[in-house]
C-alpha cells in the first residue's frame, strides 16, 4: 500500500490478529484468542486510528464500539462487496453514519463471481447432477436432449460491478440477457432492462436466473412465490448476491414442483446453511458453501482498491463504492 501511497502511515501488529487460514480470510481462525492484554492494545490501535482497513473482527458489535470510541475516525474500508450489511448491523445512530464514511470491496469479486455463474447456468443446461448420479451409479442410460445457452434467455437480477460481467460472459455465449436496474441502466451485453417491479410478467420469458444483488429492505425475499411461479417450468436459479434475496421455502417447493429444474448456490439465508435444510440433499442443487468470490489474488485487490480510495480521501475526493447508509447497499 506505502509504495503506491506514500501517505498512508500503516499501522499493522499481526500478534493481535487471528491466524489467516486461507487467502482473504479475514475473520481468522475462530479457536484464537486474545489475551486481555491484547484486547487492550487492540482496541487502543483502534481507537486511534483515522482510517480502518477492514471491520475489526468482522464483528459488528466491535465496529460500533469503535466507532463510538474513536471521534477521530473519518472511513471504514469494508472487506466484503457486501459490507453494507455489516454496517447496518452494526446499528449505528445518524450522526455517527454521517460522520464517517464507509467503503466496500465491490468489484473485486467480479471476475469469479462472473464465473461461477455461468458455470451455474451451464450446469443446469448440461445436467451436472444427473450426469454425476449416473457416473457414480455407473449407469449408461439412453441419451437425451441437453439445453443450449445460446438459445437462452437469461435474467440477469442487478447491473452492479458483478452483474454487467456476468452478462457480459452469458452474452458472449450467445444467450438473450435481461437485467434488472431501478435507473435507466445500460451494460454490454444486455438486450433489455427492466425495473424489479416487472419480474413478474418478464418471468415466463426466461430459462435462467441470476442473482447478483445485495441484500437490502429493497431486495429482501425478491425470488419468491410468485416469482417462481411465473418463471418458465425448469428454469435455473443461479445466486451469487446474498442468500435473503431468495425466499428459500419457495424456492425448495419449486424446485419440488419442477418449476425450478436446478439451482447453483453460493450463498443462503442462514450460513452455514443448517444441516436440516432439505436443499442439501435436493437432487437439483448444486451447493457451493460461499466460496465462489475467492480467489488467490483478493488480498491484492483489495488492497490495490483501498490504495486507490486512500490518494482519493487524501486529496478530498469523492470515494469509490461508497456505502448508502439509507438502504446499506
Amino acid at each position: 500500500m506505502t509504495e503506491l501511497e506514500p501517505r498512508i502511515d500503516l499501522v499493522v501488529d499481526h500478534a493481535l490478529l487471528p491466524p489467516m487460514r486461507w487467502p482473504a480470510d479475514f475473520a481468522g481462525d475462530p479457536a484464537w484468542r486474545r489475551t486481555q492484554g491484547q484486547q487492550r492494545a487492540y482496541e487502543a490501535l483502534l481507537d486511534s486510528a483515522d482510517v480502518l482497513y477492514g471491520i475489526p473482527d468482522v464483528d459488528p458489535s466491535a465496529l460500533a464500539r469503535t466507532v463510538r470510541a474513536n471521534k477521530r475516525l473519518r472511513w471504514v474500508h469494508t472487506m466484503a462487496a457486501g459490507g453494507g450489511s455489516q454496517v447496518k448491523a452494526a446499528g449505528l445512530s445518524t450522526e455517527e453514519l454521517d460522520r464517517v464514511a464507509f467503503t466496500t470491496s465491490a468489484g473485486v469479486h467480479g471476475q469469479p463471481l462472473a464465473e461461477f455463474a455461468v458455470f451455474g447456468v451451464l450446469a443446469g443446461a448440461k445436467d451436472l447432477l444427473r450426469l454425476g448420479r449416473q457416473q457414480r451409479a455407473h449407469e449408461w442410460s439412453d441419451r437425451w436432449t441437453m439445453k443450449q445457452v445460446s438459445e437462452q434467455t437469461v435474467l440477469v437480477l442487478g447491473l452492479g460491478g458483478i452483474g454487467r460481467v456476468v452478462a457480459a460472459k452469458l452474452h458472449a455465449l450467445g444467450a438473450r440477457v435481461i437485467g434488472t436496474s431501478r435507473k435507466d441502466a445500460t451494460a454490454p451485453g444486455v438486450s433489455q432492462v427492466v425495473h424489479p417491479d416487472r419480474l413478474i410478467e418478464t418471468a415466463p420469458s426466461v430459462d435462467a436466473v441470476v442473482n447478483t444483488l445485495p441484500g437490502t429492505v429493497a431486495t429482501e425475499h425478491l425470488l419468491d412465490k410468485r416469482f417462481f411461479d411465473a418463471l418458465r417450468p425448469g428454469a435455473t436459479l443461479v445466486n451469487v448476491g446474498r442468500g435473503n434475496v431468495v425466499d428459500e421455502a419457495a424456492l425448495i417447493g419449486a424446485l419440488n414442483s419442477g418449476q425450478v429444474g436446478f439451482a447453483t448456490l453460493d450463498v443462503f439465508e442462514t450460513e452455514p446453511l443448517p444441516a436440516a435444510s432439505p436443499l442439501w440433499d435436493h437432487d437439483h442443487v448444486l451447493i457451493s458453501p460461499h466460496t465462489a468470490a475467492l480467489n488467490a489474488a483478493e488480498d491484492r485487490l483489495i488492497a490495490e482498491l483501498f490504495t486507490a480510495n486512500a490518494t482519493r480521501f487524501l486529496d478530498g475526493h469523492d470515494l469509490l463504492n461508497r456505502v448508502n447508509t439509507v438502504e446499506f447497499y
